[in-house]
């Protein structure tokens, strides 16, 4: 009996949901029943037909994927496993979490962490994930909660709103930014958030010095923001970069970097190796409050996720998104 799989694929041509069997997966050690995903921004890219996501077509889009093992011929896993995988290629270069089953390679994938259920961990998602990293990275680099504010762009985004919440229940006094200050001001200040940050003021052409505020940045908008938001940071703070969801470029100047030392430290949460998602993840289950996590995430089903991505992309989605397939 043929298996047949609903997914959401990419072509030249457009991307619709569509039904097809094992053979469309490709390769993988690790055959998955996929029981939830997530819409991220990239997501919301590839599944409305922009490019610079999906790098080969056609492809099955969506960067996340949780559920269980089906099939193994991986030693970590066994048939009955939940099993998380996020980026890795999912839906750059290789089919990805928006369908029913999927076939990944195992190596990059982490167990169900403990302490989150599939939907929280779903919920979560790669945004998640890359705060994390991203709070991983600054606290590694050595600040301190007692440093200085934290400054959050895209505060009301998923990697911003994890982010504020990571930082937040570490301690760290939170100045969350956003173009939707009088909309979502409450829910970031419910997000654990003690200054809230006019997106406009990190906005336009600014110094390449300007005046020092901020002990560390997670920052995933780019462009003048970041340039902006580097020029603000404290002497020895760290910057981290992990989205361009306003600009791939960087219109800065050396200056913050040889006067303050200030740290610019890219975050790839694609190609991260296994130990650092472990580390994430763990990070994640410690410090998300998942009562509120739920408050912040809404449902939908796989067929919705297309209108869905255009919805995030016009703004009108905040906090996460949960995609259930079974």
């Amino acid at each position: 009996m043929i298996h047949m799989i609903q997914g959401i694929v990419v072509r030249e041509s457009g991307v619709e949901l569509e039904q097809f069997d094992e053979s469309f997966l490709g390769e993988g050690d690790v055959v998955v029943d996929v029981a939830y995903s997530d819409l991220n921004y990239k997501d919301a890219l590839a599944v409305t037909g922009r490019p610079g996501v999906v790098r080969t077509t056609p492809l099955i889009a969506g960067i996340d994927l949780v559920g269980t093992v089906a099939e193994s011929d991986d030693p970590r896993w066994s048939v009955g496993d939940w099993i998380v995988l996020n980026g890795a290629g999912l839906s750059e270069t290789r089919n990805g979490g928006y369908s029913t089953r999927a076939r990944i390679d195992g190596k990059l994938a982490v167990a169900l962490p403990d302490g989150l259920s599939p939907e929280a961990v779903a919920s979560l998602g790669t945004a998640g994930y890359t705060a994390a990293l991203s709070v991983m990275r600054i606290v590694m680099e050595g600040v301190n909660p007692g440093d200085g504010p934290v400054l959050v762009t895209g505060a009301t985004g998923g990697v911003g709103s994890i982010a504020t919440m990571l930082l937040a229940a570490a301690g760290f006094e939170v100045a969350a930014s956003t173009g939707r200050l009088e909309r979502f001001g409450d829910y970031l200040t419910s997000l654990g958030a003690s200054q809230l940050v006019p997106r406009a003021e990190l906005e336009g052409a600014g110094k390449p010095l300007q005046k020092a505020q901020y002990a560390a940045v997670v920052d995933s908008v780019g462009g003048e923001v970041l340039a902006n938001a580097i020029a603000r940071t404290l002497p020895n703070g760290t910057v981290t970069a992990c989205g361009l969801a306003g600009s791939h470029k960087l219109p800065s100047s050396v200056m913050p970097f040889i006067l303050r030392g200030v740290t610019l430290a890219g975050i790839d949460s694609v190609w991260a190796p296994l130990e650092d998602r472990a580390d994430a993840w763990r990070l994640l289950a410690k410090g998300v409050d998942t009562t509120q996590l739920e408050l912040m995430t809404s449902r939908i089903a796989l067929d919705e996720v297309i209108a869905a991505g255009q919805q995030l992309l016009d703004g009108e989605r905040h906090g996460r998104t949960l995609v259930t397939l079974s």
